[in-house]
């Protein structure tokens, strides 16, 4: 582990976040897929000949590197939903309902046939200030259980209140909503605003490799010889193919099932850290709604990127506790 770190500080732009750069993690990503594609074209005279009789196996193939590193770069410009713009958007909502408010109440005369309506600006950009920050606290606050102190929900580096689920990315130095991870490949956060393409991302990328994947072990055991070093070598590299497919085929296996359930990594991983989670019992998830609607939420009907989940009452909790029976079965509770 030392001579592993040692060896990042070679190399900055990886070791140390404030230097790296975006461009240059996609740069190289998409040149792995490249080179992961060249070498096998470059060197499997069998997969040339294939290509030749059958043109549609290739376009196929190359179609479906293109969408992996399309849904790539859509991922990598996507905004994650950062807290700040979401306080923003609805101090910006409720100043405009209330300034239409205030207009509608002012008394208006009439001269020459003409409406005039008087405002006291000043005033009415302190309602505007004070009614914004009053309207995102209170929204923030009815989230959590009452008695919840606006001090122990407020960030200490952003300054504002924080709604459940988020967290403050010391990456990105900013708070994302339904914040997941912090991806090193990516440069930025995956969170409520783009974890659904970062999941079909990952679709792809698996489908992806399985296909590249099954070309090399095929290619390594034709051409295995009887000589001792060459089946080492071709043991060792397919160790190395299996392990980075198998660790590829699981992420994906666990995105969708914090699909399912509603989950995000953070909470998963550091559920006894998160004072809103360690109260919740073992085997319950708290914000989800079934496997269906989930999936149908996650997907389909994400009409507002700054879509904000309350935490689940006591009476709530004890309904997911109950263990299913065959009329919930029958009744799609588990959906």
């Amino acid at each position: 582990m030392v001579a592993f770190c040692g060896a990042l500080s070679f190399f900055p732009c990886l070791s140390n976040p404030d230097r790296r750069s975006s461009f240059c993690l996609k740069l190289v990503l998409v040149m792995l897929h490249l080179t992961y594609v060249g070498i096998l074209y470059g060197f499997d005279k069998e997969l040339i000949q294939k290509t030749k009789q059958g043109p549609w196996y290739t376009a196929v193939y190359l179609l479906l590197l293109v969408a992996t590193l399309a849904k790539y770069f859509v991922v990598c410009s996507s905004s994650p939903g950062y807290v700040l713009d979401a306080m923003r958007a609805m101090n910006e909502t409720d100043a405009l309902r209330n300034r239409e408010t205030i207009t509608s109440t002012q008394p208006a005369s009439s001269k020459n046939g003409s409406v005039v309506i008087t405002i006291n600006r000043n005033q009415l950009e302190k309602n505007l200030l004070g009614s914004g920050t009053t309207s995102w606290e209170k929204l923030v606050m009815d989230m959590y259980p009452p008695g919840t102190s606006v001090r122990s929900v407020t960030c200490t580096y952003c300054n504002i209140v924080q709604p459940p689920r988020a967290k403050h990315c010391h990456d990105c130095d900013k708070c994302i909503l339904q914040f997941d991870h912090h991806c090193v490949w990516l440069g930025s956060c995956v969170g409520q605003g783009n974890h659904c393409w970062f999941w079909w991302y990952l679709c792809s990328e698996t489908a992806f490799s399985l296909w590249t994947g099954t070309l090399y072990i095929q290619y390594l055991i034709s051409h295995v010889s009887k000589q001792w070093w060459s089946y080492a070598i071709v043991l060792l590299l397919l160790a190395v193919l299996s392990i980075c497919l198998f660790f590829l085929i699981l992420l994906f296996i666990f995105h969708s099932y914090l699909i399912l359930t509603n989950q995000i990594t953070y909470e998963v991983l550091k559920k006894r850290r998160i004072p809103y989670m360690r109260n919740i019992p073992e085997g319950v998830f708290p914000f989800s709604k079934g496997a269906c609607r989930n999936s149908y939420e996650f997907c389909c009907a994400r009409s507002s990127m700054y879509r904000m989940e309350p935490l689940p009452t006591a009476l709530e909790l004890e309904v997911k506790l109950r263990p299913y029976t065959y009329s919930d079965v029958l009744s799609c509770r588990c959906c």
